[in-house]
C-alpha cells in the first residue's frame, strides 16, 4: 500500500502507517475500507459544517431566481453568522450559542441586523433538517430573546394638499429629468421602488398599456401584471426618448446600461425638502392604498391586487388575476385622474 510521496512522508511515518496496517490485518480489518471509512466521516463531518450548509442553501436561492439584491443581503448575513458559526457542525450548535452570537449585533446597536441574522440562520438550519443533517432548528427558542423595536412605518403622505405640493415638487425637479419621471411612474403605479427601478422595456407593452413584472422581481416571487393610465404610458414614452431599447428603463446618468442606484429617488426627495419622516420613495404604495381605500370606489381586494399583495392559495390567485382586472383597469386611471387634481392644481404626472 502506498503512503505518500517521499520526501513529504519521510521513512518513519511510512513505516509507523505500515506497522498499522499490519496490526489492522492481523485483526482481520482490511487498512483500505478503514481508510475509506475515515475519508467518508470526514466528507460526513463537512457536509453538516453550518459553512458549508449556508453555502448550500445560498446556491438553492439562486437556482430558484431570487433577486441579485436579496441574495447579496443573505450572502453577507450568512458570512457574519460563518465568522462565530462556520466551522461548527450544524449538529452541534446550541441556542445559547446562537445568542450569544445575535447578542453581539444587539450590543453594537444593530437590532435589526441581529433579527435578520435570526431569520437567516433559521433558513439553514430548516435546509439541515430537510437534508437530514439535524433535528433540531436552534434558532426557535430565541424568537423572545431579542430586543423588539417598534416596526416603524415607512414615511408616506396621506394629505391630498401635501401629495398635490409633492408632485408640484417632481413636476420642478432640477436634477437628473429621469429621476423625477420615475418618481412620477413612482406615484402612478404603486409598485415597489425596485420592481421599477431595474424595469426593462420587454416588460412593457405600451399599445395594450401593460407592464409585466418577472417574478425574480417581485417580492412574493409571483409576475405581476400592472395595467397603465394614459399619464404612464406618456412618460415611458418620453423615457424611451431619453434612453435606448438595450438600456434601462431608468438609466444611470452615468452609465446607461446600468439601472439608477438604490438610494436615487429617496436623494431626490429629500432634495426637494420632504424628509425622511415625512415621504419615502416606497411610501407611494402606502399613499395609493390609504387613500384608494378613503375614497370607498373600489372593492379592498381589487386595491389588494394592485399592490401584489398576492393570496398563498393558487386558485385563489388564479380567480383574483382575472376577476379584478378589469376594475384594476379602471382604478389605475381613476388614480392617475386623481393625482392631476390633487390640490395644489399641479401639471401633469
Amino acid at each position: 500500500m502506498a503512503y505518500g510521496p517521499y520526501p513529504l512522508i519521510s521513512l518513519k511515518e511510512a513505516r509507523d502507517k505500515r506497522d498499522r496496517d499490519r496490526k489492522l490485518l492481523l485483526e482481520g480489518i482490511d487498512p483500505a475500507t478503514v481508510k475509506k471509512e475515515r475519508k467518508r466521516a470526514f466528507e460526513v463531518e463537512r457536509r453538516g459544517q453550518f459553512r458549508t450548509v449556508a453555502a448550500e442553501l445560498l446556491e438553492k436561492n439562486r437556482l430558484e431566481g431570487r433577486a441579485r439584491n436579496t441574495l447579496k443581503k443573505k450572502a453577507w448575513l450568512i458570512e457574519m453568522a460563518n465568522e462565530n458559526l462556520g466551522d461548527l457542525s450544524v449538529e452541534s450548535i446550541t441556542p445559547s450559542e446562537l445568542l450569544a452570537v445575535l447578542k453581539k449585533q444587539e450590543a453594537a446597536g444593530n437590532f435589526e441586523t441581529a433579527s435578520r441574522l435570526r431569520t437567516t440562520i433559521g433558513e439553514v438550519f430548516r435546509y439541515a433538517i430537510a437534508s437530514g443533517l439535524t433535528s433540531n432548528d436552534p434558532t426557535q427558542p430565541l424568537k423572545g430573546a431579542l430586543v423588539r423595536k417598534r416596526v416603524q412605518s415607512r414615511a408616506a403622505i396621506t394629505d391630498p394638499k401635501r401629495l398635490g405640493e409633492l408632485l408640484v415638487a417632481i413636476d420642478t425637479y432640477g436634477g437628473y429629468r429621469v429621476v423625477a419621471l420615475g418618481l412620477k411612474l413612482l406615484a402612478l403605479l404603486h409598485v415597489r421602488p425596485g420592481e421599477l427601478r431595474l424595469a426593462t422595456w420587454p416588460e412593457f407593452d405600451l399599445e395594450a398599456a401593460t407592464w409585466a413584472i418577472p417574478a425574480e422581481r417581485m417580492k412574493m416571487r409571483q409576475p405581476h401584471v400592472a395595467p397603465l393610465p394614459r399619464q404612464a404610458v406618456s412618460i415611458l414614452k418620453e423615457l424611451q426618448e431619453i434612453g435606448h431599447p438595450k438600456a434601462m428603463v431608468l438609466p444611470s446618468q452615468r452609465l446607461r446600461i446600468k439601472p439608477l442606484s438604490e438610494n436615487t429617488f429617496n436623494q431626490a426627495l429629500r432634495k426637494m425638502g420632504f424628509s425622511k419622516e415625512e415621504m419615502t420613495a416606497h411610501g407611494f404604495r402606502a399613499t395609493f392604498s390609504t387613500l384608494a381605500n378613503e375614497s370607498g370606489k373600489w372593492n379592498p381586494d381589487t386595491i389588494e391586487r394592485a399592490l401584489a399583495h398576492v393570496d398563498g392559495n393558487e386558485v385563489r390567485r388564479a380567480y383574483a388575476r382575472g376577476a379584478y382586472w378589469n376594475e384594476r383597469v379602471k382604478m389605475a386611471q381613476w388614480w392617475a385622474d386623481t393625482l392631476v387634481t390633487c390640490p395644489p392644481q399641479n401639471p401633469s404626472p
